[in-house]
């Protein structure tokens, strides 16, 4: 059985929240369960609580318990002029949306992605380009905006990754520091700014994950 534990500390609101998930493997699939600080704090009860089931690379169903909401998703890989096509369709009960995700890996340093949610326009075309198998370009388009964002990351040493996304139609520039350690953890520290009207003090958070094999 494997537990995970999740802290985040929101600067902004002085806030903090935790959330712990239990994972036991029952053969080729995966049962999980979720639970966030709301669940426990002023006595037992089911807010936060989520269940899931999961075979990699095949299907995950989800369960929020207080919102009673089922999500669905389903994965396959086919071959398209012999380059792997990672695809995905999701669906959730409780808001009735439906989303189709495909990624076109056309080698280890190019790929493309394509997000589309039906019934609707939202469609966004994602390309990743690696360089060095340090330095990491997504630029990607939004339809629905007509907009343009673009997103680089950096490893630094071996376990520590900077990364900068800027979305041009809300003008929010945000910059994230991760680490990850078999010893200590997993961490990220985040700062989002708003340039529209010129820079102003960002919202930080910081995340830590910590992973227990019981």
């Amino acid at each position: 059985m494997k537990a995970s534990l999740k802290a985040k500390y929101d600067a902004d609101k002085a806030t903090a929240a935790s959330a712990v998930t239990l994972a036991f493997n029952a053969g080729d699939v995966k049962l999980r369960a979720s639970m966030t600080d709301a669940t426990v704090v002023n006595g037992p009860s089911l807010n936060g609580l989520a269940l899931a089931v999961d075979k990699p690379g095949s299907f995950s169903i989800d369960y929020n318990v207080p919102k009673k909401d089922f999500r669905f998703m389903f994965m396959n890989t086919i071959k398209v002029s012999d380059k792997p096509l990672n695809l995905m369709y999701s669906h959730s009960l409780g808001d009735q949306k439906t989303m189709l995700d495909g990624t076109l890996v056309i080698d280890s340093d190019n790929k493309v992605s394509v997000h589309h949610v039906l019934g609707s326009g939202n469609c966004k075309l994602k390309y990743t380009y690696v360089h060095g198998g340090l330095t990491t370009f997504e630029p990607s388009y939004d339809l629905a905006k007509d907009s343009w964002d673009f997103a680089v990351s950096r490893k630094v040493y071996a376990d520590h990754v900077l990364r900068a996304a800027y979305q041009t139609s809300s003008q929010n520039l945000a910059v994230d520091w991760l680490t990850k350690s078999k010893l200590i953890g997993s961490y990220k520290v985040s700062a989002h700014f708003n340039l529209e009207g010129g820079i102003k003090v960002p919202k930080v958070t910081a995340e830590s994950t910590w992973d227990f094999e019981m």
